[in-house]
């Protein structure tokens, strides 16, 4: 099982969130720069990028079967197309990894072929992520898994049968550093069809780290998969949506992700442990909590009644248990109203 990435390790209680740039830089490096710079502010754990050309992904074909006609953001396109504009050049990598690490950043990528692999390689990124869409891509997990480093894997349009694949790929070349992400691949993705429920399962069925690819517009969708046991979060990031691109309008501000952030590490405090000790302040706040109380004067010789003894706020007087066992009996002295209840009162 994956237990550490760069400096993060998964073994304490802080979850991973990544920032993926993906084609959010329009092609421009000084865009690209301030937005892994922006994404460090926003507090994020690691940026990935995509490593690929519209040559290593697809074929330059404007036939029925490389238009895109499924009902997306990109309809109209052929994959060429879209995969040509969206790319990040290969060139910049090594220095948008230098760009991250000193601020901190672990910095990894998705490949999408051999040379992309060796490409990354060469660069020495500390882990890999495949694509929700590569997840059926054999060859190319199991290029991937033989470098011995971290495989994160995203399940965006696999059946079980994909995924168990998938990681059995992964292990049977050595390699148990695996981690699923539940991912819907749709852009943007429906809140309903989030399904966190799953995360579990992915952790408990495959014995892997687990954790969310969100492509929702919202933040809720993160927060609560951490609360569900998600270990790594995935979310794509933009400076501004105004820029545009393939990618923008499925991707977080850096104001929007830093409020991400923000929650993410409230619910990991929130969380916490079992635990059934009271601390300090909620041991002293147990005094305005029920006892038995004398609520009317009572003479000596007189009967502990439903009428002179109580079970109210505060808790200084005897336990409610002892109610039942306390009524009907005789009072051994006088006692005042607004009296603690104690069994030295009874006969």
């Amino acid at each position: 099982m994956i237990n550490a990435i760069g400096d993060f390790s998964f073994n304490g209680t802080k979850t991973f969130i990544i920032a993926e740039l993906s084609a959010n830089h329009n092609h421009d490096f000084d865009i690209a720069v301030k937005t892994i710079e922006a994404a460090a502010k926003a507090g994020a754990d690691a940026v990935k990028i995509q490593t690929y050309t519209a040559d290593t992904i697809t074929i330059d074909c404007n036939n029925e079967y490389f238009k895109i006609n499924q009902g997306t953001i990109w309809d109209g396109k052929t994959l060429y197309e879209l995969y040509k504009e969206a790319y990040t050049p290969w060139e910049w990598q090594p220095k948008l990894k230098e760009v991250a690490e000193k601020l901190g950043l672990i910095f990894f990528s998705s490949p999408f072929d051999f040379t992309s692999v060796d490409f990354l390689e060469k660069m020495n990124v500390p882990a890999y992520k495949i694509a929700s869409f590569e997840i059926t891509d054999i060859p190319l997990i199991e290029y991937t898994a033989k470098k011995g480093k971290p495989i994160i894997i995203s399940t965006g349009i696999a059946i079980i049968e994909d995924i168990q694949l998938a990681v059995d790929t992964c292990r049977n070349v050595g390699n148990n550093q695996i981690a699923l992400l539940k991912c819907t691949s749709s852009y943007p993705a429906p809140i309903e069809e989030a399904n966190l429920a799953t995360i579990k399962d992915l952790a408990d069925r495959f014995s892997v780290i687990a954790g969310l690819s969100d492509h929702t517009l919202s933040n809720s969708t993160s927060i609560a998969s951490v609360a569900l046991g998600a270990r790594i979060i995935e979310k794509h990031f933009i400076l501004d949506r105004s820029i545009g691109g393939p990618d923008a309008s499925f991707s977080v501000e850096p104001k929007e992700f830093n409020q991400l952030v923000t929650s993410i590490r409230e619910v990991e405090k929130a969380i916490g442990k079992v635990n059934y000790e009271l601390s300090p302040k909620v041991i002293k706040n147990r005094e305005f909590s029920r006892s038995l109380f004398v609520v009317k004067d009572i003479k000596e010789g007189e009967l502990f009644t439903v009428e002179n003894v109580r079970s109210i706020r505060p808790g200084f007087g005897m336990h409610t248990k002892h109610y039942a066992e306390i009524i009907g009996k005789t009072a051994k002295k006088d006692i005042s109203k607004g009296t603690p209840m104690n069994l030295d009162f009874v006969i």
